[in-house]
């Protein structure tokens, strides 16, 4: 395999996984404030259904404004539902499981019902668009800059989420309100407002990744569009440790996993289809179970001290400590 195919491997990887990148992005937020959207699976369907939907019927309005108006469909109805689980669980203080998983069913089965006009039809999608000198520059050019305007975002995406974060007061905040809302709501913060707010503007996010499987990454509708990708993305934030950066190398450590299905399913033909599909889902799977097995505590402990100490950290996560709880604001 030569320096081509490598690369080549490598930039498919990274548009695969960008819509990943807005899911998780969205979630990692979402989880961050303290809040549990297992929502994830039906809201990216819905999503991806609204937003191709939208476009398909505005189209003659331009490709440009269709998309426009398609992601923007996508993102209300992203933030629609977050707003249900949002409400069930801060207001009326409901289980967050329970209301996100029942809303991951009904959303998928209301996305095949309402997209049916719309199943296996051609539409609008996001153009190419190669950065101007930059895609020249040797390797990283053909990697990063000869893509389109939605990987370039998600590049975006993650540099500002982490800058909030961890440079931000009100990233600070943000997790203040995830680990310790008491203290944060005791320094004069409204910790229900803006777990509201987080978990829509999360929300959101996911449903900007439902309308770039539509109009991007696996362009057009079908039933069960996006099956399965709303599950690997909660399960990535878990193995990202609910860290942007990590988040976002682990979306795009599964799309090299996709990569690879489709290459060796090309090389050994014999083997069905079906096994390359599903093979990435269950290696990530696989990995996140790994990752937090006594196995791995046993092979860290054979390293030097300093060595095991830094993998640790790298490879361990913990959730907020407020996350999924029900906060009581006097």
């Amino acid at each position: 395999m030569d320096t081509d195919q490598i690369i080549a491997i490598l930039a498919t990887a990274i548009a695969t996984a960008t819509p990943l990148v807005f899911a998780c992005i969205g979630e990692t937020i979402t989880e961050r404030a303290g809040v549990i959207n297992l929502s994830a699976e039906g809201t990216i369907m819905l999503a991806a259904m609204a937003g191709f939907a939208v476009a398909k019927t505005t189209e003659g309005l331009g490709n440009t404004p269709s998309l426009l108006l398609g992601f923007g469909s996508a993102a209300l109805v992203g933030a629609a539902i977050a707003l249900i689980v949002a409400f069930g669980a801060l207001t009326l203080k409901q289980s967050q499981v329970a209301i996100g998983f029942v809303l991951a069913l009904l959303c998928a089965d209301l996305s095949s019902f309402l997209g049916n006009a719309f199943v296996r039809i051609p539409g609008p999608t996001v153009p190419s668009f190669n950065v101007p000198f930059l895609q020249d520059l040797p390797l990283v050019g053909k990697l990063l800059f000869q893509s389109d305007l939605l990987v370039y975002a998600s590049y975006g995406l993650i540099a500002l989420v982490w800058v909030y974060f961890y440079r931000t007061r009100a990233g600070l905040m943000l997790r203040a309100i995830g680990e310790q809302p008491a203290a944060a709501f005791a320094r004069g913060t409204n910790v229900i407002l803006m777990r509201y707010v987080y978990t829509l503007f999360g929300g959101a996010l996911m449903g900007i990744a439902g309308a770039a499987f539509a109009l991007d990454f696996k362009a057009g509708w079908s039933h069960r569009h996006t099956g399965g990708y709303g599950w690997i993305a909660l399960a990535i934030v878990i193995f990202g440790g609910w860290n942007p950066l990590r988040v976002a190398l682990s979306c795009y450590f599964f799309g090299i996993l996709q990569s690879m299905a489709s290459v060796a399913q090309s090389v050994i033909p014999a083997i069905p289809t079906q096994v390359f599909t599903v093979a990435p889902f269950v290696l990530m799977i696989l990995f996140l179970v790994l990752t937090s097995s006594e196995w791995l505590e046993r092979a860290l402990k054979l390293l030097p001290p300093t060595l095991g100490r830094a993998a640790a950290q790298t490879i361990h996560s913990t959730p907020p400590a407020a996350l999924g709880r029900v906060f009581e604001q006097d």
